[in-house]
């Protein structure tokens, strides 16, 4: 049962990042002995590895990134290196009211995770 958990942990953990799991459960086999408690905190890693991976997959943070943060952090990127290098690149601006709501949702996304950082310290 262990040895099929850590098989599909393993498979599914390289789907989601490529292999990290795979170098974390390396490190337990070379630095422990005890064959049986090597097995249990490996099965104890790779569901924990699992639960993380399901729980990003199901918040906002992928998505939010891949769809809104990455496209609007490459335009302001094109923008930036337009005004400092040479040259006319001619960006298009971004269209009404996307502009101005790409402004507002940013800024509370840096709110609100500044927020959550803040308590975090304080609550400690």
């Amino acid at each position: 049962m262990i040895g099929w958990l850590l098989t599909a942990g393993k498979f599914i953990g390289s789907l989601f990042v490529g292999g990290s799991l795979d170098g974390i459960l390396k490190t337990i086999d070379k630095n422990m002995d005890n064959d049986v408690a090597k097995e249990e905190v490996k099965a104890e890693v790779t569901k924990k590895w699992i639960d993380r991976q399901a729980d990003l997959l199901v918040g906002r943070t992928w998505w939010f990134q891949l769809f809104f943060v990455i496209p609007l952090g490459l335009w302001w990127t094109a923008v930036i290196l337009d005004s400092i290098l040479p040259g006319e690149w001619r960006i298009a601006a971004l269209p009404d009211p996307l502009n101005e709501w790409a402004a507002w949702i940013l800024s509370a996304l840096f709110i609100v995770d500044g927020g959550k950082a803040l308590l975090a310290k304080v609550l400690k």
